[in-house]
C-alpha cells in the first residue's frame, strides 16, 4: 500500500509540473503574438546558437562514431562528419523558418563560424596536444634516443611520398600548384602546411583553401580507418603487440607525496605547460634572405605546446613543485580536445565548401581534388607501413604510432590509443610528429614557389 501511495504521489507531481510548463508556454506564445510574433518567445543570441551547435554536434557525432560494423567504427571522427553535415545544412535558406532561421550561416565570416573555427577549435587542439605531450613525456626521450634515426627516416618517407604524389598531380592537371598544395595539406590534415602554402602564394589563395577543404575529410577518416583496419588485416594479436611496443625501457617510478601539489587534478601544471608552449610556438624564424618579409617558420600552437608538454611530462617536477597531471584529467583533456578540434574544423568546412566550389567553377575540380587527396592520404601510409616494417623492422604499434605522427593526424592517434588499448603509442607519434611538421611546411612552401 505504501509503495502504491508513493507511485501515485510521483505521478501527481509529474502532472503538476507538466501543467506548469504548458501554462508558461501558452503565456509566452500569447505575449509574443501580441508583439512581433512567436520568435519573441526565444532568446537566440549568437552565443546561444554556438553552444547549441557545439553540444548537438558532440551528441550526434558520438552517436555516429559509436556505430560499429565488423569491429570498425569512426569513433571521435564521427564528430567531424556530423560537423561537416550540419555546417552545410546551416547554409541552406531557412530565413523564413521559425527557430531554424537563427542557425542560418551565410558564409564563414559569420560570428558563430568564426568562433567555432577560432577559439573552440584552437582550444580543442591545445587540450589534445597538451594531453598527448604529458602522456608521452615520461618515456619520450628514452624512446627518442633509442629510435631517433628511425623516426626521422619514417617521417621523411611519409612526407616525401605524399609530396611526390602532389607534384605528379600538379604536372598532369591544369589546376595549379596552389590547388595541389592545398590538397596535400588537407590530405595530411596539416594546418601549418595549409598556412605555409597561403603565406608563400601570391595568387589563387582561394584554390589553396578549396583544395584543403576537399581533401581534409578523407584525410581525417582515411587515417582513422587505416589504423583500425591494418591490425585486422594482419590478424594481429594486440596483447602480444603491446609487449613488443618499444618504449625505451621501464618508466621511472616517481614518489609524488615528496613534492608540493596545488590540487589533485593537475590543472596548474597543465596550464603552465600550455603557456610555455604557446610562447615557444610564437617564435618565428626567417627562412630566406628577405628576413621577416619572406618565408618564415614557427612551431605554431601545435608544435610549441607538444614540445613543452613533453618536457613537463618528462621531468615531472620543478624543484619541490609537482608537475604531475592525473591520468583522469589527461584522458578527459585528450578526448574532449580532439572532439572540439574536429568540430570546429568540420563545421567551418561544411559552411565554406559549397561557396568555394561555386567560385572554382564546377564539379570536375572537386572530383580531381577528392581523388588526388585520397591518393595523397593512402600512398604515404602504405609506403610508410612497408618501409617501417620491412626496412626499419618496427613492431606494429610503433609503426602505426609513427605513421599517425608522420601523417600529422591527431584524430588517428586517438583512435590508435583506443585500438591498441595503451597510451604508449603516443610516444612514437610524438617522436615522428615534429619532423613531419617541419617537412610538410617546407614542402607546401616549395610547391607553391617552385612549380
Amino acid at each position: 500500500m505504501e509503495n502504491e501511495n508513493k507511485k501515485s504521489l510521483k505521478w501527481l507531481w509529474i502532472a503538476i509540473a507538466l501543467v506548469v510548463v504548458a501554462a508558461i508556454a501558452v503565456w509566452c506564445i500569447v505575449c509574443a503574438n501580441k508583439a512581433h510574433g512567436t520568435d519573441d518567445a526565444f532568446n537566440f543570441s549568437s552565443t546561444f546558437v554556438m553552444f547549441t551547435l557545439v553540444f548537438a554536434i558532440l551528441a550526434l557525432g558520438y552517436l555516429l562514431g559509436g556505430v560499429t560494423i565488423k569491429g570498425v567504427s569512426l569513433g571521435t571522427a564521427g564528430v567531424f562528419l556530423v560537423a561537416i553535415l550540419l555546417g552545410w545544412l546551416c547554409t541552406l535558406n531557412f530565413t523564413n523558418v521559425p527557430l531554424l532561421k537563427y542557425f542560418h550561416m551565410s558564409s564563414t565570416s559569420d560570428a558563430v563560424v568564426k568562433n567555432l573555427k577560432g577559439p573552440i577549435q584552437n582550444m580543442g587542439l591545445i587540450m589534445f596536444v597538451g594531453a598527448v605531450g604529458f602522456i608521452a613525456g615520461p618515456n619520450f626521450f628514452k624512446n627518442l634516443k633509442k629510435n631517433f634515426k628511425t623516426y626521422i627516416l619514417l617521417g621523411a618517407v611519409i612526407i616525401l611520398s605524399g609530396t611526390l604524389v602532389a607534384v605528379l598531380f600538379t604536372l598532369i592537371t591544369d589546376y595549379g600548384s596552389e590547388y595541389w598544395a592545398g590538397i596535400l595539406s588537407g590530405a595530411l590534415t596539416s594546418t601549418p602546411g595549409f598556412s605555409a602554402a597561403q603565406d608563400a602564394a601570391t595568387q589563387n589563395l582561394t584554390r589553396i583553401t578549396l583544395g584543403h577543404a576537399i581533401a581534409y575529410p578523407f584525410g581525417v577518416v582515411g587515417v582513422v580507418l587505416f589504423v583500425q583496419l591494418m591490425p585486422k588485416f594482419l590478424k594481429a594479436d594486440m596483447a602480444k603487440e603491446r609487449e613488443f611496443l618499444k618504449i625505451g625501457g621501464e618508466e621511472e617510478k616517481r614518489d609524488y607525496s615528496k613534492f608540493f601539489k596545488c590540487e589533485n587534478f593537475g590543472f596548474m601544471p597543465f596550464a603552465l605547460a600550455i603557456v610555455a608552449g604557446l610562447l615557444l610556438g610564437s617564435i618565428t624564424i626567417p627562412l630566406t634572405g628577405k628576413g621577416y618579409e619572406g618565408a618564415c617558420f614557427s612551431l605554431g600552437t601545435t608544435g610549441g605546446v607538444l614540445i613543452m608538454c613533453l618536457v613537463f611530462g618528462h621531468f615531472g617536477h620543478f624543484g619541490k613543485l609537482s608537475l604531475e597531471v592525473s591520468d583522469g584529467t589527461l584522458k578527459v583533456m585528450r578526448e574532449l580536445g580532439l572532439a572540439l578540434f574536429l568540430l570546429g574544423a568540420g563545421f567551418e568546412g561544411g559552411v565554406s565548401l559549397v561557396q568555394e566550389i561555386r567560385e572554382a567553377g564546377g564539379a570536375a575540380i572537386v572530383a580531381w581534388g577528392f581523388f588526388g587527396g585520397a591518393v595523397m592520404t593512402l600512398i604515404p601510409m602504405v609506403v610508410g607501413y612497408v618501409f617501417g616494417r620491412y626496412v626499419l623492422k618496427l613492431p606494429l604499434l610503433n609503426n602505426m604510432g609513427s605513421i599517425t605522427g608522420g601523417m600529422t593526424s591527431t584524430p588517428a592517434l586517438g583512435t590508435l590509443i583506443s585500438t591498441a588499448k595503451t597510451d604508449d603509442v603516443a610516444s612514437a607519434y610524438a617522436s615522428t610528429y615534429p619532423i613531419a611538421l617541419v617537412l610538410i611546411v617546407l614542402a607546401s612552401q616549395l610547391m607553391v614557389t617552385l612549380l
